[in-house]
């Protein structure tokens, strides 16, 4: 621990200089806008991420609309919640893990069938919240085109967030994206002691 560390006083000066430096930071950021989100990289949470802004969305009154790519075959805890939620549209649109499937057409035709949904929700202003769950991986292996994908995001309503999740994100997106968030590995327990997805961790 550092020396002085629990000094009442010089914690009073160190957290004295950080109200200023928030309250200039919130004194500078006045203005609202819908805000594009992307939770990438290779550690655990980008979708569970996504699943509590969708919570925090419906917490405040929100619409919330959740599709769900990639993933499909077995149903996940999230599912059987949010589903249950007034207020949400949930579509799960994958036909499960890419090595699962190992057929490209039908990967193909699933992420764009998704991507209508998608694109309905986007072109619609009572969506406050929209989950883009594993875009990312359909976009890495070029399910879909990337510019239809950046162009329909670029041009939603102009209060509408959206949330975006799946490892390797391209680079066009988070330069497109408010907000990156790149999650890293330090642990693993499926990965490091193999342990396998458990109800109410991982499914």
């Amino acid at each position: 621990m550092r020396e002085n560390a629990k000094d009442p006083e010089r914690h009073a000066q160190r957290m004295a200089r950080k109200k200023k430096v928030m309250e200039e930071r919130m004194a500078n950021a006045q203005k609202d806008q819908g805000v594009l989100l992307v939770n990438t990289g290779n550690g655990k949470g980008k979708s569970s991420s996504g699943f509590g802004m969708a919570a925090r969305a419906l917490g405040h009154g929100m619409k919330v609309g959740i599709v769900q790519f990639i993933k499909g075959k077995m149903q996940t805890g999230e599912e059987r919640f949010f589903r249950d939620q007034p207020n949400v549209d949930y579509h799960v649109m994958g036909q499960g893990y890419t090595w699962d499937t190992q057929d490209r057409e039908k990967d193909v035709e699933a992420a764009e069938n998704a991507w209508q949904e998608v694109q309905r929700m986007l072109q619609d202003d009572s969506y406050g919240l929209i989950l883009l769950d594993e875009l990312n991986i359909a976009l890495r292996y070029e399910y879909l085109d990337l510019d239809q994908v950046l162009d329909d995001l670029q041009n939603r309503p102009e209060m509408q967030h959206v949330v975006v999740t799946g490892r390797n994100a391209p680079k066009e997106l988070i330069e497109l994206a408010d907000t990156v968030t790149d999650m890293t590995i330090v642990k693993h327990a499926f990965k490091d002691l193999g342990v396998r997805a458990q109800k109410g961790v991982e499914l």
